[in-house]
C-alpha cells in the first residue's frame, strides 16, 4: 500500500468516525409536578435553553405531566420549564452521555398572582427544593459531587466547599457547620433519620473516612446549615436531606467503575414497562491493598476493607399513588497491627502501643407509600428499620525497641473489647395541603423507637521495673465493665406543622412549630418555633430572614457509660449520665442575594447561634461536648455530666457562583466566624473548631472533542488551624494518650490549613458505550497540615514523655484514578 493510499484511508476513517460520533444522540425525559400538592402539571413548555441554538427545540408535558426530548446532542445542556401562572424553572449544567438517558423530576411553584404582565423570576439550579426553606439551604446533585475536585464522589466532602462549612481533617469526611461539633449533623434519607452513613463510623460521630451512600444512586438533594424548616428535628447545626433517584422505567442501563473507591457495579431498568415500575441496584467493594503495594499514602499502613450496597424498587399504583422499597447498608473492618510496623511507619489511625481490630456496619430498610389525595393534598408514609454496630478488640504490646526500629514482642495481653449496637424502628407520616395559590400547609410526625445494646470491658497494663535485664514483667488490673446495657429502649417523637404564605410574588413567609420528646430521659421540647421571610427586590435582588429554636439528644452511648465515683467509691460502677437533657439552640440568619448578569449569583449571609443546655462536667472544668465528634475516640468522662454549658457562634458568609455556561463554572465561598463555649468553670474559650476563617475556590473548564468532553478542575482551600492547648505531660504519660492542661485548653492554634487539588477527566461517547477516565490529584503541593497531637512512645519500657508527644500530619499528596463505563 502506497503512502498516499494509507493517508487517504486514515483520513476517510477519521471522517467517518467523526460523522458517526456526531450522529449519536440521547433522550431527556421526566415529569413536572406542582411543588406544593405534588400533582402533575399538564401543558408545561419544556425548551432547550443552550447558547447558540439555531432552532427552537422543545415539547410540552402530557396528561400525566411527562415530557420527552429525543435526539438531543451529547454534552451539557440547559432546560427551561414555563407554565402560565407558575414561576419558570431553569436547570443548568445537565450532562448527557450516550448510554444513560437523563430522567428528571421537576417541581414548579405556583405564583401568588396570575397576571399576563407579571415579571416572571426563574428558580435556578442550586436553589433548595424544599419550598419551606428560606435561608441557609442549598440543593446539590450527583454530578456536582463528581465535578468538584477533591470531593472523591462523597456528598460530605463536596458540602465542605459551601459557605460556612469546612472539613474537620483530611482523614475523615466530618463537616463543621458554622463552628458546631461535627457530631451534631443530621443525616436523613427518603425522609427518615438514619444512623451515621459512613464506613468506620465511630460512636458519637456523624462522619468517617468513606461515605456508605454512593453518590451515583442519589437524586438532587438538599443541604441545610441553619434555621431549617420545622420538619427537621434532633439537630442543632445542619441537615443532609438525601433522596434516592428512581431507576430507568423504560430501558435497562448498566455501569461499572474501578478506582480508588473500589469496584462498583450499578444496574437499573424497568420491572414492568406498561406500569412504569423500575429497579435501581448498586454494589461496591473496596480494598486499598493495591495502593499500599504501590507506595501511595492513604493515611495508614493497615489495609481498610469495606463494601456497601443500595437499592430502590418503585411501583406506581392507580389513582396517582406510588409504592417503593429502599435500602442501603455497608460493612467495614481494619486490622491495625502496630506490632508488625516500623516505628517510623506513618499511620493516621489508631494508638501506637497496641494492635487494634476495628469493625463497623450500618443498614436501613424502608417501605414508602405516597398518594395524591382529594382537595390538593399529598400524603407520604414511610416505615423503616435500621441498625448500626461498632466493635473493637485491642491487644497491648509488651516488648522493647530494637535498633532497627522494630518491636521485640514478648507478650500481647488483651486490654479492650467492646460491641455497640443500636436498632431503630422509624415511622414517618407527612401531609402537604395546598389551600390556594398563596397558602400551603405541611404537617406530620416522625417517631423513632431505639433499642440499645452496649457492651464494653477494659483493663490496663503496667510494665514493672526491669531489674534483671531479662524479660519484661507486667501486671494487669481487673476488667472494668464500662458498658453493660442490653435491651434498653427509648422513643423519640417529633410532630411538626408549618405554613407558607405568599403575600404576593415578591414577599412570602413561613411559620412553623416543632416538638420533641425523648422517653429515655423524659426530656421535652414542647414548642420550638421556626419562621422565615423572603422579599424579592428589583434588579434581581432579594433579602431573607430566618430564625428558629432547635434541640438534639446526646450520643446514645454517653447516657449508659458507667464508672466509679471518686467521692463514693463504695457505690461501685454506676451510670451517671442518664438524666442528660437536650442540647438546645437558637438560630438567627439574615441574608442578601443578587443575580449579576445572567449567570453569576452572589449570596451574603450573617448569622448568630446561641447554644444552651450543653453537657459539661459537674465539677469546675473546661470540658464540653461541643468539642467532640471529630475522631474515632469515644468519650470517657471522669465525673457525671450536667446540662450547664453554653456556646455561641456568629459570622458572615459570602458565595459567588457562576453557573456552567460557555464551557466553564466557578464557585467561591468565604467565611469569617467565631465559635466559643463556656464549660462548668465559667470561662469562655474557643471551641476546637474555631479556625476563624475558611475560603474555597472551585473552578471547572471543559473542552468539547469529537467524541466527548475533557474537563479540568481545581479546588483551593485555606482555613484557620484547629485549636489545642499545652499538654499535661504527667497525666499524658500515665494515661498513654494526649491529655491537655485543663486551665489552658484551646489557647493555642495549629498553623493555617491549605490544600490545592486538581482534577482531570475525559468522557468518551460511542454508540454502544460511554467511558470516563478521571484523575484526582489531592493536595498536589504536598502541604503538611497538622492533624493533631498523638502519643507515640519512643521506648516501650522507659518512654520519654516529651519525645512521645508528636505532631500527626494529615494526608500528603494522594493521586486518585478511576475508570467508568456505561453500557
Amino acid at each position: 500500500m502506497s503512502k498516499k493510499v494509507l493517508i487517504l484511508t486514515v483520513l476517510m476513517c477519521i471522517s467517518y468516525h467523526s460523522l458517526f460520533a456526531q450522529s449519536i444522540t440521547q433522550t431527556i425525559r421526566g415529569k413536572v409536578i406542582d411543588t406544593d400538592a405534588k400533582y402533575p402539571l399538564i401543558g408545561v413548555t419544556v425548551l432547550l435553553a443552550d447558547d447558540g441554538l439555531d432552532k427552537l427545540v422543545g415539547t410540552v408535558t402530557d396528561l400525566d405531566g411527562y415530557f420527552r426530548l429525543e435526539d438531543v446532542s451529547l454534552g451539557r445542556h440547559n432546560l427551561k420549564f414555563s407554565f402560565m401562572g407558575y414561576k419558570d424553572v431553569v436547570l443548568s449544567n445537565l450532562i448527557l452521555t450516550s448510554q444513560k438517558e437523563l430522567i428528571l423530576e421537576v417541581s414548579m411553584e405556583e405564583m401568588a398572582i396570575s397576571l399576563t404582565d407579571v415579571v416572571v423570576r426563574a428558580t435556578r439550579s442550586g436553589e433548595a427544593q424544599n419550598e419551606m426553606a428560606i435561608v441557609s439551604a442549598r440543593a446539590f446533585t450527583v454530578e456536582e459531587t463528581d465535578r468538584y475536585a477533591g470531593s472523591r464522589g462523597d456528598p460530605a466532602r463536596m458540602a465542605s466547599n459551601f459557605a460556612g462549612v469546612q472539613g474537620a481533617d483530611d482523614s475523615r469526611n466530618d463537616i463543621v457547620i458554622r463552628g458546631n461539633s461535627p457530631g451534631s449533623v443530621l443525616w436523613q434519607l427518603e425522609g427518615v433519620n438514619i444512623p451515621n452513613p459512613n464506613h468506620f463510623g465511630a460512636s458519637g460521630t456523624a462522619g468517617g473516612p468513606v461515605n456508605i451512600i454512593n453518590n451515583k444512586i442519589l437524586a438532587s438533594s438538599d443541604f441545610y446549615t441553619g434555621a431549617f424548616p420545622a420538619e427537621f428535628g434532633n439537630t442543632v447545626s445542619g441537615v443532609f436531606d438525601l433522596k434516592f433517584r428512581k431507576g430507568n422505567n423504560e430501558n435497562h442501563e448498566k455501569s461499572f467503575q474501578l478506582g480508588f473507591m473500589g469496584a462498583e457495579l450499578f444496574l437499573e431498568g424497568p420491572i414492568d414497562k406498561e406500569k412504569k415500575s423500575s429497579y435501581l441496584i448498586g454494589y461496591r467493594y473496596s480494598s486499598l491493598q493495591l495502593f499500599t503495594a504501590l507506595g501511595i499514602d492513604v493515611g495508614t499502613t493497615a489495609i481498610p476493607k469495606y463494601q456497601d450496597f443500595a437499592f430502590k424498587v418503585n411501583f406506581p399504583t392507580k389513582n396517582n399513588g406510588n409504592f417503593s422499597v429502599f435500602a442501603v447498608g455497608g460493612k467495614s473492618d481494619i486490622a491495625i497491627k502496630v506490632s508488625e510496623e516500623n516505628i517510623a511507619d506513618r499511620n493516621l489511625y489508631g494508638e501506637k502501643d497496641r494492635d487494634q481490630y476495628f469493625g463497623s456496619r450500618m443498614g436501613i430498610l424502608g417501605v414508602s407509600y405516597e398518594k395524591i389525595l382529594k382537595n390538593n393534598t399529598f400524603m407520604k408514609a414511610t416505615l423503616a428499620a435500621s441498625q448500626e454496630n461498632v466493635s473493637a478488640d485491642h491487644y497491648y504490646i509488651v516488648g522493647t525497641v530494637k535498633p532497627d526500629g522494630f518491636l521485640n514482642i514478648q507478650a500481647m495481653p488483651p486490654i479492650l473489647g467492646y460491641d455497640f449496637t443500636t436498632n431503630k424502628y422509624s415511622q414517618v407520616v407527612s401531609f402537604f395541603k395546598k389551600v390556594d395559590n398563596k397558602n400551603t400547609i405541611n404537617y406530620g410526625f416522625q417517631n423513632d423507637i431505639f433499642q440499645y445494646n452496649f457492651l464494653d470491658s477494659a483493663r490496663q497494663v503496667t510494665i514493672l521495673p526491669n531489674q534483671g535485664g531479662g524479660q519484661l514483667q507486667f501486671e494487669t488490673t481487673p476488667w472494668a465493665f464500662r458498658w453493660t446495657t442490653s435491651g434498653d429502649a427509648a422513643v423519640l417523637a417529633q410532630p411538626y406543622v408549618q405554613w407558607k404564605h405568599k403575600v404576593n410574588d415578591e414577599v412570602s413567609f413561613v411559620a412553623g412549630l416543632h416538638s420533641q420528646y425523648f422517653s429515655l430521659t423524659n426530656s421535652w421540647s414542647i414548642i420550638e418555633p421556626r419562621a422565615g421571610l423572603t422579599w424579592r427586590l428589583p434588579n434581581n435582588q432579594g433579602i431573607n430572614f430566618g430564625l428558629g429554636m432547635h434541640s438534639q439528644i446526646q450520643s446514645p452511648y454517653t447516657y449508659f457509660y458507667q464508672f466509679t465515683d471518686e467521692e463514693r467509691p463504695e457505690a461501685g460502677f454506676r451510670q451517671h449520665n442518664r438524666n442528660m437533657d437536650f442540647t438546645r439552640s437558637k438560630h438567627l440568619v439574615l441574608g442578601y442575594d443578587r443575580i449579576l448578569g445572567t449567570q453569576v449569583r452572589m449570596k451574603l449571609e450573617t448569622y448568630y447561634q446561641s447554644l444552651s443546655n450543653v453537657p459539661v462536667e459537674n465539677r469546675p472544668s473546661s470540658f464540653s461536648l461541643l468539642n467532640t465528634g471529630a475522631s474515632f475516640n469515644r468519650l470517657f468522662p471522669e465525673v457525671g455530666l450536667v446540662n450547664a454549658g453554653l456556646g455561641e457562634n456568629y459570622g458572615v458568609e459570602l458565595t459567588m457562583e457562576k453557573y456552567y455556561s460557555k464551557g466553564y463554572m466557578f464557585l467561591f465561598t468565604g467565611s469569617l466566624f467565631e465559635a466559643r463555649y463556656k464549660g462548668s468553670d465559667g470561662v469562655w474559650r474557643d471551641t476546637e473548631f474555631n479556625g476563624n476563617y475558611a475560603f474555597n475556590l472551585l473552578g471547572t473548564k471543559e473542552f468539547k472533542t469529537r467524541r466527548g468532553l475533557i474537563g479540568v478542575g481545581t479546588n483551593l482551600t485555606t482555613a484557620g488551624g484547629r485549636r489545642y492547648g499545652p499538654v499535661d505531660v504527667m497525666r499524658t504519660q500515665e494515661a498513654q494518650e494526649v491529655i491537655f492542661d485543663d486551665a489552658t485548653r484551646n489557647s493555642l492554634q495549629f498553623d493555617p490549613y491549605f490544600r490545592a487539588d486538581l482534577r482531570i477527566n475525559y468522557r468518551i461517547n460511542t454508540k454502544k458505550l460511554s467511558h470516563e477516565i478521571a484523575l484526582d490529584l489531592i493536595n498536589i503541593l504536598g502541604t503538611k497540615n497538622v492533624l493533631n497531637l498523638t502519643w507515640a512512645p519512643n521506648d516501650i519500657e522507659n518512654p520519654d514523655p516529651e519525645k512521645s508527644i508528636i505532631q500527626n500530619y494529615q494526608l500528603g499528596f494522594l493521586p486518585i484514578f478511576y475508570y467508568k463505563i456505561d453500557f
